[in-house]
């Protein structure tokens, strides 16, 4: 009885069972990949990213996307399958996701890192070696590490409060109103921008731009 059942699901051309391949030897070249891009991912997003913006909501994020878009392209290109369209639907997703909540551009930028990081781990092939890879991978890492530890020392932040003090918007009243602000924040405030001010309220949208570095606590994140 179980060996009828059995004949009856092997296919008669490839001899496989429910028509499925259980093992390919691709599967050493997807770990051997997937380490690359976990690694790569790790460095990025743990070591650069985290310790300077503290967002824990997109350490998870770029971690999963990335993970996501690697094994996207993966599968499409083992099953010959137009990456080009494979992308345009994995963006669109994208899109409707990121659209609901306003992202920095920053943010956004390391969004498109981890998705070209996890694209070209992917999809490299015998046309491009390991070396190349590599070098595609720890280029861009030197160069976030650069821009973000070396070049850029200085990390400003921002944070957006309503000010109910709308007599002192005026432009003749600048410093007087960022002393202001940096007595009731605690914070050393670099510059500041007034937003949308409202008369009925007697309130306006002013965000405060201040080095993370120099604050007494340095734990403060963008909001």
């Amino acid at each position: 009885m179980l060996l009828d059942f059995l004949s009856l699901k092997l296919n008669p051309d490839t001899g496989h069972f429910l028509d499925l391949k259980w093992f390919d030897e691709d599967l050493y070249t997807l770990l051997f990949r997937l380490l690359v891009n976990i690694v790569a991912l790790t460095i990025l997003i743990r070591f650069m990213y985290y310790p300077i913006t503290k967002r824990k909501d997109y350490l998870f994020t770029y971690y999963l996307i990335g993970l996501i878009t690697f094994f996207l392209c993966f599968g499409l290109k083992k099953l010959d399958i137009d990456t080009g369209m494979g992308l345009g639907l994995f963006a669109i997703f994208g899109i409707i996701r990121y659209r609901t909540d306003a992202i920095d551009i920053k943010e956004m930028t390391y969004l498109f890192i981890v998705i070209g990081l996890s694209v070209v781990n992917s999809l490299a092939s015998r046309q491009i070696s390991v070396a190349e890879m590599a070098l595609i991978n720890v280029a861009t890492l030197v160069m976030v590490y650069g821009l973000e530890y070396v070049w850029l020392l200085k990390h400003e932040t921002r944070k957006t409060i309503t000010y109910e003090r709308i007599d002192l918007i005026t432009p003749d009243k600048y410093e007087e109103m960022k002393a202001d602000l940096q007595a009731r924040t605690g914070l050393a405030i670099n510059r500041f921008d007034i937003g949308k001010i409202d008369f009925l309220n007697d309130t306006a949208q002013v965000r405060i731009f201040y080095y993370t570095d120099e604050q007494e606590m340095s734990d403060y994140h963008n909001v």
